[in-house]
């Protein structure tokens, strides 16, 4: 199939798409390639999920669901940008947004009441969170830092922007995790030794049962795991770690994954806030209770609902928690100028993306007055904290790590198949009440169980066995690729590991293993055996589970380039197609404020570039397409030279920025083209484009300067006016006109 698909979705790299889309499919029409655009965006999301709300004309193929059906398929080719992972403070301000635009889409109800309330927030959980990921990725994930930035990298170490910074000599900065009463403690689980159907069942302290949910289908050989975290645990654990804070004078921070795990994380983050302002929220429960606050949306939802309050009321409780900002530690800061917290919102401090910013600051992060303070991390779940805690002891002992003189750390993900907690969503339950939690088969035999208490997280996930044999083939054939040591991140004190660690050393005996390091470590002496040959200047290949390869294509990226924007992703699918993605760092959200304010686009599009080649060079690999082989080669030239020239966005007004950075790719993939031998029609086609940029780049970027340094209206967020973001993105006329007359785009 000689089409590529390219995914319209959220803030930064969704107003990089309006630039870059023209030029890729310009480029790829001359190599008989089709591109295709779907749309996976928040609002696009919204609008699919509720057509019988629209009217005819405002309503949208569910285009999430057709990529769903198109990666079971041979032949699908997908470039993924970042999208939002939902938090419910993010679905609510969109849906507003579109109901304002005129598209009467329903409110979303926290506490659903009514049968009809409880249906619509059925049909919205399938837009929060980590929505898109699960559907799409059905292969195991291939992440590394490209070899040319790397390189790069090392020789000009200033290239990767914000500068590693030093740790002081006695720094008290440190990672606190629970002791007791965990995800980590509390976890159980076993392999189907035959295709079965269970259930998961709440039982009461009078033998009531109720079902939570009633049918769940396991595979032949597929791990399901299930466990706990004890609120009573988390809240003491909570109150230890404030006071402590405190008295140490140490910035406390919190870092949890509330996005991606949208139904266990809010609560564990609503937790947190309900312990530090605890004499707020219990002198004013009763008002609490009656508007509606919900702590799981942090401080932002607790403002917003108190203006329903009396002038004079809201003032006592804006004094109330002023008083308890006096009386607890130092919070980490979002935002110092604005006040904004690590507590105003769950999805403002992500764990895989804060605790490399710690990392990178020298155990330090943001204090109320803007300047840098050694913080408290808190991540509460011991079975990833561990590796967090190791590195900043490492960091402590060793110093800051050496641009110039590090290894690289890639790594091999088990994602395939919503693989482990990245897909417990549907299997995540708050304890009702006192009782047990269990996992019962048809014949009414209990699988696992666990005694909880009431409001207790309790959540089950899986991890079939199609999906761990490829990974294990991913991460050997990496290895002989390579040359590199392959260890697997599991703990054999892990019960859900422990099931891993058997299908490892199983299928590692399908493969000619001999001549390559193979280890199985648990995550915290990985990291200490990682670190070790990383800061000898040595590369390693991590092999995760699924939220390792999230944390640690953050960490090391970002310690080794400066950003996880730029990491290359391939994820070759399990049906013979290939989904790329394009960077781990997220979709920009401050990239967007900048952008409105200032005219000025500081993402990064190199990994859009980075996916396009991998694309190419998979078309020609896999389906033998020769020009997408030559296409490929000269992306991976241009990138090259864009680096070497320093083509890359400034963060500044006046730097050049995204849309100038673009349009020096533009160029130099040109250039490449027209100077390969390998294709003569594709080199007859390019060398006009070549010279006309060359002779017109100048002129472009200053276009692209004179609209700069003043406010873009794009007239909304998540669901902005398109011809409006298209004028802001595409601002340079003679770029438009060279667009028109050598590619056959036309853009207005």
């Amino acid at each position: 199939m000689n089409k590529i698909i390219w995914t319209k979705t959220d803030e930064a790299p969704y107003l990089a798409t309006f630039a870059l889309l023209p030029v890729i499919r310009g480029f790829l029409k001359k190599g008989g390639i089709e591109v295709d655009l779907k749309d996976i965006s928040l609002a696009g999301r919204i609008l699919a999920t509720f057509p019988d709300y629209l009217e005819e004309s405002q309503r949208v193929p569910d285009d999430l669901a057709e990529l769903g059906e198109l990666v079971e398929k041979p032949g699908t080719k997908i470039i993924k940008l970042p999208n939002i992972s939902a938090s419910v403070v993010q679905l609510k301000a969109a849906i507003e947004e579109l109901q304002k635009k005129g598209y009467k889409v329903p409110d979303y109800p926290e506490e659903p009441q009514t049968e009809e309330e409880k249906k619509i927030h059925e049909r919205y959980a399938t837009c929060l969170g980590s929505a898109v990921n699960p559907v799409l990725r059905q292969g195991n994930s291939d992440r590394r830092a490209p070899k040319a930035l790397k390189e790069y990298v090392k020789k000009n170490p200033k290239a990767a922007g914000l500068p590693l910074k030093d740790w002081e000599k006695d720094s008290k900065a440190h990672v606190a995790h629970m002791k007791k009463g965990d995800f980590f403690e509390n976890e159980k689980s076993f392999t189907a030794d035959s295709p079965m159907t269970v259930r998961i069942e709440f039982v009461d302290k009078n033998g009531n049962v109720k079902v939570l949910k009633e049918k769940l289908s396991l595979e032949k050989d597929e791990i399901l795991s299930s466990t706990f975290i004890s609120v009573k645990e988390l809240k003491k654990y909570f109150e230890e770690e404030i006071k402590d804070a405190k008295e140490k004078d140490l910035l406390l921070s919190l870092h949890l994954k509330a996005t991606m795990m949208k139904v266990s994380d809010p609560p564990i983050f609503g937790h947190a806030v309900t312990t530090f302002f605890k004499d707020v929220f219990e002198k004013y429960e009763k008002e609490f209770k009656e508007i509606g606050v919900n702590p799981n949306n942090g401080l932002v939802d607790l403002y917003k609902k108190i203006e329903k309050l009396p002038e004079e009321k809201q003032e006592e409780i804006k004094k109330a928690i002023e008083e308890a900002y006096k009386n607890n530690p130092d919070l980490a800061m979002v935002d110092s100028d604005k006040g904004i917290t690590n507590l105003h919102a769950p999805n403002l401090v992500i764990v895989d993306a804060s605790m490399p910013v710690v990392i990178r600051e020298g155990g330090k992060m943001w204090d109320k007055n803007g300047e840098l303070k050694q913080t408290k991390a808190l991540i509460p779940d011991r079975t990833y904290a561990t590796m967090y805690r190791e590195i900043v002891e490492d960091c402590k002992k060793n110093g800051k790590f050496d641009r110039t003189k590090i290894g690289t750390v890639q790594n091999i993900g088990l994602m395939a198949k919503k693989a482990e907690e990245y897909g417990s969503h549907d299997k995540t339950f708050l304890a009702p009440d006192d009782g047990i939690i269990r996992i019962v088969d048809e014949e009414g035999n209990v699988l696992t169980e666990h005694k909880v208490e009431k409001s207790d997280i309790w959540r089950a996930y899986q991890a079939k066995d199609i999906a761990v044999k490829d990974w294990v083939g991913l991460a050997v054939h990496r290895a002989k690729v390579t040359g590199m040591p392959i260890v697997f991140w599991l703990d054999k004190n892990r019960a859900h590991d422990a099931e891993l660690i058997k299908k490892v050393e199983k299928y590692l005996k399908d493969y000619d293993t001999e001549g390559l390091e193979i280890k199985i470590l648990r995550p915290v002496d990985a990291m200490k055996y990682t670190l070790e040959r990383f800061r000898a200047g040595k590369d390693t290949i991590a092999v995760t589970g699924n939220v390792l390869r999230d944390y640690l294509t953050d960490l090391f990226p970002i310690i080794e380039i400066g950003t996880s924007a730029k990491v290359l992703s391939i994820v070759p699918l399990l049906a013979g197609g290939g989904l790329f993605e394009t960077g781990a760092g997220g979709s920009a959200p401050k990239h967007v404020d900048q952008f409105l304010s200032q005219g000025h686009l500081r993402w990064d599009s190199t990994a859009e570039f980075n996916a396009v080649g991998a694309t190419l060079e998979f078309m020609a690999q896999k389906e033998g397409h020769k020009k997408a082989g030559v296409m490929g080669k000269a992306v991976e030239k241009a990138v090259g030279k864009l680096l070497e020239n320093e083509k890359w966005p400034g963060r500044k007004v006046g730097q050049l920025d995204n849309r100038g950075s673009q349009a020096y790719f533009m160029l130099y993939w040109a250039e490449a083209l027209a100077e390969q031998d390998e294709d003569k029609e594709l080199k007859e086609a390019f060398k006009p484009l070549a010279e006309k940029m060359k002779e017109s780049i100048d002129t472009i970027i200053k276009e692209i300067a004179d609209a700069e340094g003043k406010p873009v209206d794009i007239d909304g967020y998540y669901f902005p006016d398109e011809d409006k973001v298209l004028k802001a993105m595409m601002p340079s006329k003679t770029l438009v006109s060279i667009l028109d007359e050598y590619l056959g785009e036309k853009v207005f």
